[in-house]
């Protein structure tokens, strides 16, 4: 398969940063073509423009600052997130890459007013996610980066295609032991990709 994976942590040498190694290792081991968007790295900016916002319904061009980013995605076969959740949500980077390249004529498309998510060159997903806090607090709050991977990403891809996350809670009282537990489930995710 044709992996985009789409990496989002400003510190190379965080545990996410390892996890994020560990996802593009097992992936090209196993065979499957791996497209590495490491949003930092490659100075992803995030903001979306007063231009672009006025724009958001015409077709892009070429020219657009998101093309090269748009065309990654749509020769995509899978997608894999690989992020820390902060604030109960995803890091901004990552937030704005979805504001500037979800956009209608490429996750969607509006007929007679309503949408209809037409990413559906993307058979599957999986999210690779770390919280400071415990799943309980994120329940309590509703967990909304969990709910906008599994229904949101899995109503904007192929139907019936497979999406799966993996979150490792409380980081901040971690150990060793669990942490390796939780990179041996992502790599196993990784080699049945």
């Amino acid at each position: 398969m044709n992996v985009l994976v789409l990496y989002a942590h400003p510190v190379e040498t965080s545990f996410n940063a390892g996890l994020h190694r560990t996802i593009v290792e097992r992936l090209t081991l196993a065979g499957h073509a791996v497209d590495d968007c490491d949003l930092y790295a490659e100075g992803f900016d995030p903001r979306l423009t007063r231009a672009e916002r006025l724009s958001y319904h015409d077709r892009r061009g070429a020219g657009d600052p998101t093309a090269a980013y748009i065309e990654r995605l749509l020769r995509a076969d899978a997608l894999v997130l690989s992020f820390p959740v902060w604030n109960f949500g995803y890091p901004a980077i990552l937030k704005g890459f979805f504001d500037r390249a979800f956009l209608p004529g490429v996750s969607f498309k509006l007929v007679d007013g309503k949408v209809q998510p037409s990413l559906h060159n993307i058979r599957k997903v999986v999210a690779v996610t770390t919280y400071g806090g415990s799943r309980f607090r994120a329940m309590l709050i509703g967990d909304p980066p969990r709910k906008l991977v599994n229904r949101v990403l899995r109503a904007t891809i192929k139907p019936g295609g497979s999406v799966s996350y993996l979150a490792q809670y409380s980081m901040n009282l971690s150990t060793d032991e669990k942490r390796t537990r939780f990179v041996a489930k992502v790599a196993a995710r990784m080699d049945a990709f």
